[in-house]
């Protein structure tokens, strides 16, 4: 059963940092590209980023702005997104999904609040 199970949501402040992760279990993680989405209510399913099964390739959604990085531990089944100078228009819930598209396997996702 493909389990994805997304962590490290919270409350901070602008310009603040947060660190995603996302444990996976129920498939072979390594076989698979990973991402980030996230969802606004109201709003679209929004691609955040995508890593590479080997972790040597990463795609960023232009808003990231190079705040963002994305990473794996395919030795844990990990996936992880580090967001640093997060902005009020970054708050979302936030989902790792398996593959490269909206349409792969999600779990439940992780609330991200940025707000003063």
């Amino acid at each position: 059963d493909v389990q994805l199970q997304a962590s490290g949501g919270g409350l901070v402040q602008p310009g603040g940092s947060l660190r995603l992760s996302c444990e996976a279990s129920g498939f072979t993680f390594n076989a698979y590209h990973m991402s980030w989405f996230r969802q606004v209510p109201g709003k679209g399913f929004e691609w955040v980023s995508t890593l590479f099964s080997s972790g040597g390739y990463a795609r960023y959604a232009g808003f990231v702005k190079g705040r963002f990085t994305i990473s794996r531990d395919n030795s844990k089944n990990q996936l992880y997104l580090q967001m640093n100078n997060l902005e009020p228009e970054d708050t979302a819930v936030y989902y790792c999904v398996r593959g490269d598209n909206a349409l792969g396997r999600r779990g439940q996702g992780t609330q991200v609040t940025v707000s003063s």
